[in-house]
């Protein structure tokens, strides 16, 4: 599985990003490729289909997707189960997005 970081350049949610990534994948013990691209420009951002920094891309596809969320260079905010907003998916979103469940 080939897992891209797409952001802006000093993108600040990152490495909550990367922290949440590094909880997830501890729990499943597979073999998993991680890149980092970043997008400072509109046609960039369209290209590569990123609707806000950061997007996470699995294998090419935005797990995160929303209909109607047009591509742009600007912070990417991600709503929980509960409603309240983070620069990251949650721990249980990514599991959900990267198709993993709790157990190994």
């Amino acid at each position: 599985m080939k897992l891209e970081i797409v952001h802006v350049p000093g993108c600040p949610h990152v490495a909550l990003l990367e922290q949440r990534l590094d909880q997830v994948l501890a729990d499943h013990p597979r073999l998993v490729e991680r890149a980092y691209r970043v997008v400072d420009d509109l046609a960039s951002a369209e290209a590569v289909g990123m609707t806000g920094s950061p997007t996470l891309l699995v294998d090419g596809v935005d797990p995160f997707a929303e209909t109607g969320l047009a591509p742009g260079v600007s912070c990417r905010l991600y709503r929980d189960e509960g409603g309240q907003v983070h620069g990251a998916p949650t721990v249980e979103a990514l599991r959900h997005g990267l198709g993993l469940n709790r157990s190994a």
